[in-house]
């Protein structure tokens, strides 16, 4: 059974760093992208960004380019997702997913195969 679970949101002020973790399990795809994406409340899902397994794609939403960088530990099964100068818009729930058909799409990943519970990201101004 494929789960994936993130960890490092909280509350953090504006200007602040964040990393959040996720850590997969149960996972034996050689072929896939995998990425982040958020929900604020009222607010539609936004694709964060998005790495591939091949290392030859990558996506991040303008919104966060330049300050969030997402890398990944092969040897953990973890990736991680690097916020740095946070704003109040980026308070959301933060969710790792997988695409098992890669490349990174426009707007992050394709059809979510699987995803984590989430994690809290609130940013006070």
């Amino acid at each position: 059974e494929v789960q994936l679970v993130e960890s490092g949101g909280g509350l953090v002020q504006a200007g602040g760093s964040l990393r959040l973790s996720c850590a997969a399990s149960g996972f034996t795809f050689d072929d896939y992208a995998i990425g982040w994406f958020r929900q604020a409340p009222g607010k539609e899902r936004e694709g964060v960004s998005c790495i591939c397994s091949s290392d030859d794609c990558t996506f991040y939403a303008d919104s966060v380019k330049g300050r969030f960088t997402m890398s990944s530990d092969n040897a953990k099964n973890t990736v991680y997702l690097q916020m740095n100068s946070l704003k109040p818009e980026d308070t959301a729930v933060y969710y790792c997913a997988v695409d098992l058909q890669p490349p990174c799409k426009p707007g992050g990943l394709g059809y979510l195969d699987y995803w984590g519970q989430g994690t809290q990201v609130t940013v006070s101004s």
